[in-house]
């Protein structure tokens, strides 16, 4: 894990933790996400959309092992999801502005119970540019979530009918490989949720990314 990512984490849960630097601890969190999206946007700037439905890794269960697009796609519906359907209970971003027309996917899970060729042909579907705003808005929600949160929230836990919501909503796929998030989340407090995945499912992913276009750009130099 990127040191400098991984102290800005610790020190931000550190300072969650207690009433008195709570506002601190949020604002470092704010902090540590810009950064993060400062990642994401210099790679939608710089890679073509080719780019970004390639495999370099292959197949296998590590974050590294997934498209650019694909790991946009998952990191911003799981957050939409979390702090809309489960913490907030309103309609998610995804919804609204007719996000799923101008990103054209096919599907509105996270995408968890994609692999292989059919994450490829998953993110060759995706128009990049608005899936890249699609990642702002929620970006920028979820911000204003976070900005709203009082310390007393923290320890604010789920039910099930919470569960039930999240079940009904479809938005995670019922296989193996993704139904057991909603227990996953349904598990933590308001805390746990900051970190995962407002914080350090951010920092596992966009980690993932930078392997990901590094070793797209030493195949690029090989082919020359």
């Amino acid at each position: 894990m990127d040191k400098e990512w991984s102290e800005k984490n610790k020190k931000m849960q550190t300072l969650i933790s207690k009433e008195a630097t709570f506002s601190e601890g949020i604002n470092l969190l704010l902090e540590l996400r810009g950064n993060l999206f400062e990642q994401i946007s210099s790679i939608i700037k710089t890679f073509p959309r080719v780019a970004f439905y390639q495999l370099p890794f292959g197949h296998g269960d590590k974050n590294h092992n997934s498209t650019l697009a694909w790991s946009l796609w998952h990191l911003f519906r799981i957050e939409d999801i979390v702090a809309h359907t489960l913490i907030l209970n309103n309609r998610q971003i995804l919804f609204e502005s007719n996000w799923i027309e101008k990103i054209n996917s096919p599907i509105i899970t996270t995408g968890n119970e994609l692999d292989g060729e059919a994450m490829i042909e998953f993110s060759k579907k995706l128009n990049v540019k608005a899936l890249y705003d699609y990642c702002k808005a929620v970006m920028d929600s979820t911000n204003e979530l976070l900005k709203s949160l009082r310390f007393s929230d923290l320890k604010r836990k789920f039910s099930v009918e919470d569960k039930e919501r999240l079940i009904a909503g479809e938005c995670v796929s019922n296989s193996d490989s993704a139904s057991w998030l909603i227990d996953f989340w349904c598990g933590k407090n308001v805390k746990g949720l900051i970190q995962m995945p407002f914080s350090r499912h951010w920092i596992m992913h966009v980690e993932a990314m930078r392997r990901i276009k590094n070793k797209l750009c030493q195949e690029a130099k090989r082919n020359c």
